[in-house]
């Protein structure tokens, strides 16, 4: 059955998604209350020409040197903020005395797929070179997660990090930047009013953002809308034309950089997904088989982007299942494959 939504609505979504106090895994909604035990610290990691992008660090109020779980907003590379941590990722790092690091990054157009991916290998190398004296982090055993956006940029971090992160966790993530699904005008996303090209490109363009809020959000998901329904993705967020500059995209897609020593994965997929298809998990997972490395993949049947319109109950066992992941990654050593 296919439902069509009103602008206005698909817009409202969209604009809720971008918000600091959203959370990415919506089924099961977020936590505002964080114990004074279990408290936040805001670090600025790195800073490119005066702009300050930072990391919210969560642990508990000791010492003690702790595991890691790297957590990664989506948002389309365009929209989110650190600040939309899962409420059942606060609450694995608060029960099992986890640091929970959620690292910012650029958002595209403004800054390009380069820059957001060097973004991500300076934040894991500021966890893993200065977490272990800043904020008593264990960095040998790291799990990386992230949503959608932030799922890429978790299976991202599986081949530009020397060590590869302990495990990854994916939640409807992608696994390449220029397949159909980014380069074709998306029908589901054109049944509504189609936008115009310099109403989308008029909500970006004035600075280099690290997180979206009230005030910028609605112009960067109008940005979002018009990119799906135009096709051009891809090119809004590389800077690149994906029919002519495949090889360049290349380093950018997990999918065609996999190898024997790729970490550990878990991936979430729902099958009924109108932003990034579920094939590319499939696609991943199967790769994955072919080289012999430690994969799952769950897939909730009739399940849209975050999993919406799946059984809810399949939905809490799968998410339920990657906390144990992250947990058993890293209470103990990595099996070898």
């Amino acid at each position: 059955m296919n439902i069509r939504f009103p602008m206005t609505t698909i817009l409202t979504l969209l604009l809720a998604l971008s918000q600091p106090d959203s959370c990415l895994i919506i089924s099961v909604g977020c936590a505002d209350d964080v114990p004074s035990a279990f408290s936040k610290k805001t670090y600025t990691y790195k800073t490119v020409q005066k702009l300050e992008i930072k990391a919210d660090v969560y642990r508990q109020a000791d010492a003690a040197k702790r595991p890691v779980i790297v957590w990664l907003h989506g948002g389309a590379l365009i929209m989110g903020s650190r600040d939309g941590v899962p409420m059942q990722l606060r609450k694995l790092a608060q029960e099992q005395r986890f640091v929970l690091v959620s690292l910012g990054y650029r958002l595209a157009p403004e800054a390009q797929l380069p820059a957001i991916i060097e973004d991500l290998n300076d934040g894991l190398e500021w966890v893993r070179k200065t977490g272990p004296e800043l904020f008593d982090a264990e960095p040998s055993r790291l799990v990386v997660a992230g949503a959608s956006a932030g799922g890429y940029l978790a299976l991202m971090s599986g081949i530009i990090v020397d060590p590869p992160p302990t495990a990854i966790v994916s939640y409807w993530g992608f696994g390449d930047v220029d397949g159909d699904w980014t380069t074709q005008p998306s029908e589901a996303y054109r049944k509504g009013k189609l936008i115009d090209r310099a109403a989308a490109w008029s909500g970006v363009g004035a600075e280099v953002l690290t997180r979206t809020n009230q005030e910028n959000g609605r112009g960067r998901a109008t940005f979002f809308l018009y990119l799906k329904q135009s096709g051009q993705w891809a090119n809004a967020v590389s800077g690149l034309d994906p029919k002519v500059d495949r090889d360049r995209l290349t380093p950018f897609c997990p999918i065609r950089n996999l190898s024997a020593e790729y970490p550990p994965t878990l991936m979430l997929h729902g099958t009924a997904d109108n932003d990034v298809p579920v094939e590319q998990s499939i696609t991943m997972a199967a790769e994955l088989k072919r080289l012999g490395v430690l994969h799952e993949l769950i897939t909730i049947e009739g399940g849209g982007h975050s999993l919406w319109g799946g059984d809810r109950k399949l939905i809490e066992q799968a998410f339920a299942r990657s906390m144990d992941y992250i947990r058993e990654h890293l209470e103990t050593p990595t099996a070898t494959p």
